[in-house]
């Protein structure tokens, strides 16, 4: 089993970055694909990229602006986000299997809170 929380949220105009964390507990982390997905109000959960041992993979919609990576000594995975747009606006949730990366939010029974970015026009 593993705990997640998520860092890093907050407001910034649109073109600029952010960085969220993604801190777990748990001695297995090492093992654990992790997920970013994202909600904004009033609509479904988006999946936004995912990684394990391979490379990440990422939804069309932020490929080439966002970035994952982990440290696993640290038992942290950060999502970078660039070229920010207002429609990135929402609360992103990082999530954690034993499986294998799945774009699919069902894949994934260990969930952080969230974090509200919020991009400016």
């Amino acid at each position: 089993q593993v705990q997640l929380v998520e860092f890093g949220g907050g407001l910034v105009q649109a073109g600029g970055s952010l960085r969220l964390s993604c801190a777990a507990s748990g001695r297995t982390f090492v093992s654990y694909a992790i997920g970013w997905f994202r909600q904004a109000p009033g609509k479904e959960r988006e999946f936004v990229g995912a990684i394990s041992w391979s490379d990440p993979y990422y939804a069309d919609s932020v490929k080439g602006r966002f970035t994952i990576s982990r440290d696993n000594a640290k038992s942290t995975v950060y999502l970078q986000m660039n070229s920010l747009k207002p429609e990135d606006t929402a609360v992103y949730y990082c999530a954690g299997s034993s499986g294998s990366t799945s774009s699919i939010y069902t894949s994934y029974p260990y969930w952080g809170q969230g974090t509200q970015v919020t991009v400016s026009s």
